[in-house]
């Protein structure tokens, strides 16, 4: 395409990972193609190919982009949280946000009906890291439970990652509002924290 912008390799994959994630929004998992994401920022293929590897290879790159946008988000929710500038529900929204609008629900959903759970391996290794960041000082001062954060947050994913995939029917169908899921993870959440931080950080 003649007058097209050259970009380094590093724009180009950049470029790659938000229209697929564009895509992943939009469309659903399905859409994220080597040839949709092309078409789509006037690449060809050959060129996703040199970048990705495969399809396979453009999901878990995907995966990769969107838990690390996700978890650098909620981290800094989780700092404001401990300082006392924000509230557990800021939290709760981020990381339900994250797995319903922000697609990483639906990509963890098809990954594992394609059998590509290899593709999940950088949401599960970037919230590993999240919890390994925050985790240690925590343990130091709540010795009776120095795993408490890794509990918070197996709870607060496996609430937001259901609730991407069914919330909506569900609440519904048993006649509760459409927040009852992020309602629930709320109060866990500040349910630990009045206990681990006392009752100013639950705000």
């Amino acid at each position: 395409m003649t007058g097209r912008k050259r970009l380094s390799p590093e724009e180009s994959r950049k470029s790659a990972l938000e229209a697929a994630r564009a895509l992943l929004i939009e469309t659903g998992p399905q859409s994220v193609t080597l040839k949709a994401v092309a078409s789509r920022i006037g690449r060809t293929h050959a060129n996703l190919l040199h970048h990705f590897g495969s399809a396979s290879g453009l999901q878990k790159a995907l995966a990769e982009h969107l838990a690390k946008t996700v978890c650098e988000t909620i981290i800094e929710a989780v700092r404001a949280s401990r300082a006392g500038l924000g509230s557990a529900r800021e939290v709760v929204d981020l990381a339900f946000d994250a797995f319903d609008r922000e697609g990483a629900g639906a990509l963890t959903s098809w990954m594992l009906l394609t059998g590509n759970e290899d593709a999940l391996n950088p949401i599960i290794s970037t919230i590993h890291e999240l919890v390994d960041e925050i985790a240690p000082e925590e343990a130091q001062h709540h010795a009776d439970d120095p795993l408490h954060v890794h509990k918070d947050t197996l709870s607060l994913v496996l609430l937001a990652l259901g609730d991407a995939l069914i919330g909506a029917a569900l609440a519904k169908s048993l006649g509760l509002p459409r927040d009852a899921a992020r309602d629930r993870a709320s109060a866990n959440l500040e349910a630990s924290m009045a206990v681990h931080y006392g009752e100013k950080a639950t705000r």
